[in-house]
């Protein structure tokens, strides 16, 4: 009985080993956060703010790929009095884990704004891509500085937002 017991216990170990290897990687898992940083529109500029949530899987030891979405907000207005406000993302990122402690990653995706106006809001869609930098803290914990572009339709023109964040994997 023991025996039978023993190779019970070895064949579990094997199958979930690659799980614990997997689950042990760095920068994988699900992920959120907050950041805060520069916005720029034009010739407007302000100080953007939001939350975001990802999910990375490890694609190699060393490639992370996963969904990421976000919502945020802005200082942005102009003198006419049409404000940036509500801003929500859904994009794809891919990483290259450089060392255990800091990722490089690269992403694109869609993105919608909303802009305040005195005659009524207007939404507009665009496509979002960017790149940053995450550098984990601890094995749950890491910050982040990001460079996004968003550029709108019907000839809007394009955003700019440096931002840093703070964020949690879980």
């Amino acid at each position: 009985m023991k025996s039978v017991i023993f190779a019970a216990v070895v064949a579990a170990a094997a199958v979930s080993a690659p799980a614990f290897a997997q689950d042990a990687a760095p920068f994988t898992g699900p992920r959120a956060g907050v950041t805060v940083g520069y916005d720029s529109l034009g010739d407007e500029e302000g100080v953007s703010y939001g939350v975001t949530a990802g999910y990375d899987l490890a694609v190699t030891p060393n490639l992370t790929f996963g969904p990421e979405v976000s919502f945020g907000d802005s200082s942005l207005d102009n003198d006419f009095g049409v404000d940036a406000s509500r801003d929500l993302a859904a994009s794809v990122r891919l990483g290259y884990v450089v060392n255990p402690q800091f990722l490089a990653f690269g992403k694109v995706g869609y993105a919608t704004t909303r802009f305040e106006a005195p005659v009524g809001d207007t939404n507009f869609e665009g496509v979002r891509f960017g790149g940053g930098v995450e550098f984990a803290l601890t094995p749950n914990a890491y910050i982040s500085a990001e460079y996004q572009r968003t550029e709108y339709e019907a000839e809007l023109g394009g955003r700019d937002a440096g931002v840093v964040g703070i964020g949690f994997r879980f």
